[in-house]
Order: structure tokens, then C-alpha cells, then sequence
């Protein structure tokens, strides 16, 4: 089991497994947002939370939502809006977690801002 947070402790995050890709995404959010992203089924991830801690974000089709820290603002995960399966994938943060525990995962390149193909 994989265990981070966020900055200030407010949101904590397990992971039942480490990644064995992470996502490094230049589209115009993920860019400015700094983030790394790993990618798992909703089961799979464990966030803990106060509700007034948790802030969300979303623009145009609104197909997904970024959701961070409200006391810290530390971007933890994307999960899709308006899908009405249990079980649906999701983005996590993983620059919430130690580095060291991610050394093995294989890094991705994504050009999200043009082609939404790998470039690796």
C-alpha cells in the first residue's frame, strides 16, 4: 500500500498499489498545474477527507473534475463528471506521495495540448 497528502495533512490519499506508469501531461491545466498523474480504478483509491478540505474545479464539456486541497491547494486527483458507473478511472496526483516509492514506475510523456498521443 501506497500512503501520501497533501501539503498541510488535510487530505490523505492510499493507493493499493504503486504505479507502474506515471503521466506527465502538457495540456493547458496539467501544464500549470505542475502535476504527475498515475491512473487507477475509483476502488482502488482511498481518499480521506473532511468535506469543507476538499475544492473542485472544471471548465468547458465539464467531462472532469480536478480536485484539490481548500486549505493548502494541493491538486490530489481528476475524476470524470456525469458517468454513472461505479467503478470509473481516475487520475491521482502522484507528487502528493514520497519519490522514492515511485523510482520504478516508468515516466510518460503525453502531448495533451495538441495530438493526445504519448511522445515518448
Amino acid at each position: 500500500m501506497l500512503k501520501g497528502a497533501c501539503h498541510c495533512g488535510a487530505v490523505q490519499i492510499t493507493l493499493q498499489r504503486t504505479p507502474r506508469t506515471i503521466t506527465n501531461c502538457n495540456c493547458s491545466i496539467c501544464r500549470r498545474y505542475g502535476v504527475l498523474w498515475a491512473y487507477y480504478k475509483s476502488s482502488s483509491v482511498g481518499l480521506k477527507a473532511q468535506t469543507a478540505d476538499l475544492a473542485s474545479y472544471s471548465w468547458g464539456e465539464k467531462s472532469i473534475e480536478f480536485v484539490r486541497c481548500a486549505q493548502c491547494g494541493c491538486v490530489v486527483c481528476w475524476k470524470p463528471l456525469g458517468r454513472t458507473q461505479a467503478d470509473y478511472r481516475m487520475g491521482v496526483n502522484v507528487r502528493n506521495f514520497d519519490p522514492a516509492r515511485l523510482m520504478g514506475a516508468r515516466l510518460r510523456r503525453l502531448d495533451g495540448a495538441s495530438s493526445w498521443r504519448f511522445i515518448d
